[in-house]
């Protein structure tokens, strides 16, 4: 054999070993992280029944991926970003965790993708809204998956303005996500001919909110819009209803509303209430048939946070066994080359910003005379298509997209 050919034989020896290496499941485990409010304000949109959720994709799946068994571990961040953080590093350095779902509260999110960019693991994010989390905040190490601010102000605000609801008084959770989501609702808002006459921001959490929803009241707005989420939403409209407020000609709007926030309030206090969003459990026979199993873990409808938990689970388990592999970048970019058609989304694709692009929906709480049943809340207005709902990646500031 010549030294060329040696050469040549040795480069792709190395080559292939090296290949065969990145193509294999570390550890041969795939260790899921799932990091969410268990117990306060976020617990019931995402909580306990989002692990639930993902212990279904789990077995779904048949609990092993190309022979390596997948193991779940848990913690409850307690909406703080340090437990966040100090949680993800933990579990990626100590526990050998190669990706994290739940990821709830925006500013648990932010602090816990910035971990697992280090860290070069994977993320996927349901719960959280604020759309800078593929946006400023976005990172190679991550996937947001069922709704954000962006999305969930086209619909509703959009609506509500062509209606004849001028002027609005946003109350606003004040943190990332609030942020985020008065910012966007702004936009739409005055993009359809609206304006904005005041804005108040709220601690998070909140258990009072005598004082702001007076305030808002005062201000004399066609719509007091409230940017905040779980038992902020209700709390801020059940005092609402109690200070009569759309008695006296005021639209409440609420923009981050799941089904655990109006079965929580009942259609008596719900509804008329338009909301958007990116699923719903009624919507066709798919979309029954895994709520009535969901139901029968659980004992609740499951909202679109439970919902995108388990899609993403299972397109992520698939990408690894496409491509042999739980390296993140490798199953990211598995991720992003295949569509997504489940029982959550038809035609769904992720973006290189992260964001997973799908249609949402105009939905409005039926009156009491309208609903069948317990959990029979919403009825679907309309629908947003995926390419209208979230930011064009021509307006993205994502550093994937910009190349900053």
């Amino acid at each position: 054999m010549t030294m060329m050919k040696k050469l040549l034989t040795s480069a792709v020896a190395s080559a292939l070993m090296v290949g065969g290496a990145q193509a294999e499941i570390s550890d041969n485990v795939v260790k899921i992280g799932y990091l969410a409010d268990m117990s306060g304000t976020y617990r019931d949109l995402a909580g306990p029944n989002g692990l639930t959720a993902l212990e279904m994709a789990v077995k779904d799946f048949g609990g092993k991926v190309d022979g390596a068994k997948i193991e779940i571990v848990t913690a409850d961040d307690r909406n703080s970003p340090d437990v966040a953080s100090s949680t993800v590093r933990r579990w990626v350095e100590n526990d050998k965790v190669d990706m994290v779902a739940g990821l709830v509260a925006s500013s648990v999110t932010i602090a816990a993708t910035k971990v697992l960019e280090e860290a070069d693991k994977l993320g996927l994010v349901n719960g959280s809204a604020a759309s800078s989390i593929t946006n400023e905040y976005c990172t190679p190490n991550h996937i947001h998956y069922a709704y954000d601010t962006y999305a969930l102000s086209i619909g509703t605000p959009t609506a509500i303005v062509k209606e004849g609801g001028k002027t609005w008084y946003i109350l606003t959770a004040d943190y990332a996500f609030g942020h985020a989501m008065e910012k966007d609702v702004t936009r739409v808002v005055e993009a359809n001919g609206g304006e904005i006459i005041g804005s108040i921001r709220h601690p998070f959490p909140t258990p009072d909110f005598s004082s702001f929803i007076l305030q808002a009241q005062a201000s004399g707005a066609d719509v007091i819009a409230l940017a905040n989420a779980g038992a902020d939403t209700t709390n801020a409209i059940t005092t609402a209803a109690e200070f009569g407020v759309t008695q006296s000609g005021q639209t409440i709007a609420g923009l981050v509303v799941f089904l655990s926030d109006v079965h929580a309030l009942g259609t008596e206090v719900a509804q008329g209430l338009q909301l958007t969003t990116g699923w719903y459990w009624d919507m066709n026979d798919e979309t029954r048939a895994w709520s009535d199993r969901f139901m029968e873990e659980t004992g609740a409808r499951p909202t679109m946070v439970h919902a995108g938990i388990y899609s993403s689970t299972l397109q992520y388990l698939n990408a690894i066994k496409a491509t042999g592999s739980d390296d993140a970048q490798t199953v990211r970019k598995q991720m992003m080359d295949t569509p997504i058609n489940d029982m959550f989304a038809k035609n769904g694709r992720i973006r290189e910003d992260g964001r997973m692009v799908h249609d949402m929906y105009l939905a409005e709480v039926k009156t009491p005379e309208e609903s069948t049943g317990e959990w029979d809340l919403y009825k679907i207005i309309s629908t947003i298509p995926a390419d209208e709902a979230f930011r064009p990646l021509a307006e993205s500031d994502c550093k994937l997209v910009t190349g900053k």
